[in-house]
């Protein structure tokens, strides 16, 4: 099976912790150049000493950006993709923060959709020239398990979460002819700061101690554990190897088995 990513440019979200430095980690040991995009300068600049290289013609470096600027964001995407055409995007960002749908402003939702569904086309419409030139191409989004079945407590990022999988599933089709595949990972509850943030929420709404309501999380998964981001950054790098070639489209969970529908 072919994994090797040698002579391929990678730009990865969200890359100064959970799933994206993951994701930077394990795209870097199949010997992608990487450049990890997030907002902490300190945690990319050891991220890029850290990540391993293959070979003498791997570079990484990384962008400071705030995917919630469209404006911004668009314009340092376009000077990354004129210098070094990307054929690996991960569209990666933390999700919008708790609380029930009917309780959410309608600011909360422009903010979501800006850091999410916006942001994700913006950084496609830099790339995808590139790909297109280069006859190759992978988008892989990082979702969640609720474009499927909603997740109670989270509804600004559960309707957020389902446009960026109905925008990913269309791009797919448009872009299939030119070599270029975007499919989505969907990760369970993971190990992360995004579930940290969610236990304290459900404690606090429930008056229990976050292990508690940590326990009866993970015993709502079959594995009887929440994910390390390595084990989705895994799905992501299959997804943007030459294995996955004819794999397009695709909203694969990632979940320990949690999620009960087909």
């Amino acid at each position: 099976m072919q994994l090797q990513l040698d002579g391929r440019h990678a730009l990865v979200c969200g890359a100064s912790q959970g799933i994206g430095r993951a994701s930077a980690i394990e795209l870097a040991a199949l010997g992608a150049s990487v450049t990890a995009l997030a907002r902490r300068a300190e945690a990319l600049e050891t991220l890029v000493r850290e990540l391993p290289r293959t070979h003498a013609a791997q570079r990484h470096d990384f962008i400071v950006a705030d995917v919630g600027d469209t404006a911004a964001l668009r314009a340092q995407a376009a000077s990354l993709a004129a210098a070094a055409p990307v054929h690996i995007l991960v569209n990666n960002s933390g999700g919008p923060p708790p609380g029930s749908v009917l309780d959410a402003n309608p600011e909360d939702f422009l903010a979501a959709w800006r850091q999410h569904l916006l942001a994700c086309h913006t950084l496609a419409q830099a790339v995808v020239p590139g790909m297109r030139a280069a006859g190759w191409g992978r988008i892989v989004n990082v979702i969640s398990t609720s474009v499927r079945e909603p997740i109670p407590g989270i509804g600004v990022s559960n309707t957020t979460r389902g446009a960026v999988a109905s925008w990913a599933k269309t791009l797919a089709g448009e872009l299939a002819p030119y070599g270029i595949t975007v499919n989505n990972v969907l990760p369970g509850s993971t190990r992360t700061p995004r579930i940290e943030q969610i236990v304290a929420a459900r404690a606090q709404k429930s008056g229990k101690a976050l292990l508690e309501v940590q326990q009866a999380m993970e015993a709502e998964v079959p594995m009887r554990r929440f994910a390390e981001p390595a084990e989705i950054a895994a799905a992501v790098a299959f997804l943007a190897s030459p294995a996955a070639s004819y794999i397009t489209g695709v909203s694969l969970p990632v979940d320990g088995g949690r999620m009960r529908s087909l």
